[in-house]
């Protein structure tokens, strides 16, 4: 892959847990693949598959087992601690329910709580927060001195992700984002991913709600027991239906839809998956 952010080689990691040694499991057994700058990429599997310990790798939160771990130019494997530095800013890590993080009495302080430890000038830092709440969709003059506590569950999801993006991440990684959201709260939030990939930043995306995917990702990377299974678009994937169930899984209710019929003989064009493209084709078809 051309211009690829993110290359696994070979990623094996293995928890050294308490037990007798012959009884672990790797928790990644061999997993390569690589992700291109700019794109969103999300990685699906049952509980238990691998996908936040592969994450966790991006960052230096984890070091491999054996095999290659290469980050917007830095190798994970034997990183030293400047550099780990420089890997913590350019990867920024949400994870599930970061709302529940948010501890400063206004959400200023808590976007401006990263470019402080970081030592920068009082102007930058107000400029990064300002710039992160505009990039999450919420006004500096109307939400910097509110209480993050007074907002809604989706509004201070926001306030976490401008947290994150005010250190200026080129990679941001999304640990089921969606859970907990009401439908409208997760338009939003997905409004919010899309303007952001559309502005050159790569998203690697984990979760377990295949519409999530299907709505937000260029590519999937399907991992069961701690292997890499499958790869390819969501529709490539989501045409697989018995291969994801065999992995535990299942096509969005509108893949499995769609493809349901077109075997009844309707003549709905592969590229037709999404509400939006069906709304589309529906209306040229009257």
């Amino acid at each position: 892959m051309s211009d690829a952010i993110i290359s696994l080689h070979n990623l094996c990691y293995t928890y050294h847990a308490q037990q007798d040694a012959a009884l672990r499991r790797p928790a990644l057994s061999d997993v390569t693949l690589e992700i291109a700058r700019g794109s969103c990429a999300a990685l699906i599997g049952v509980t238990g598959s691998g996908k936040s310990t592969l994450v966790q790798h991006l960052n230096g939160l984890l070091r491999p087992t054996r095999g290659s771990v290469l980050v917007d130019g830095i190798e994970v494997v034997g990183v030293d601690a400047s550099d780990l530095q420089r890997l913590r800013q350019r990867v920024g890590l949400l994870f599930q329910f970061p709302e529940v993080q948010l501890f400063e009495r206004t959400v200023f302080a808590d976007v401006a709580f990263g470019p402080r430890r970081l030592h920068l000038e009082r102007r930058e830092v107000r400029t990064r927060v300002i710039q992160a709440l505009e990039m999450v969709g919420l006004s500096h003059e109307e939400y910097a001195q509110r209480s993050p506590f007074e907002l809604s569950v989706g509004q201070r999801r926001r306030v976490a992700l401008a947290g994150v993006l005010a250190m200026q991440p080129t990679i941001l990684v999304l640990d089921e984002p969606g859970v907990g959201l009401d439908a409208a709260g997760k338009a939003e939030f997905y409004a919010q991913i899309q303007r952001l990939t559309s502005q050159g930043l790569t998203v690697v995306l984990v979760s377990h709600d295949m519409t999530e995917v299907m709505t937000l990702a260029d590519t999937l990377f399907v991992l069961h027991q701690g292997c890499l299974v499958m790869q390819g678009t969501p529709r490539e994937i989501f045409a697989q239906p018995e291969a994801l169930h065999g992995y535990g899984l299942a096509a969005p209710p509108l893949s499995s839809l769609l493809m349901h019929m077109r075997r009844r003989g309707l003549e709905i064009p592969e590229e037709v998956a999404t509400v939006d493209e069906v709304y589309h084709f529906l209306t040229r078809k009257r």
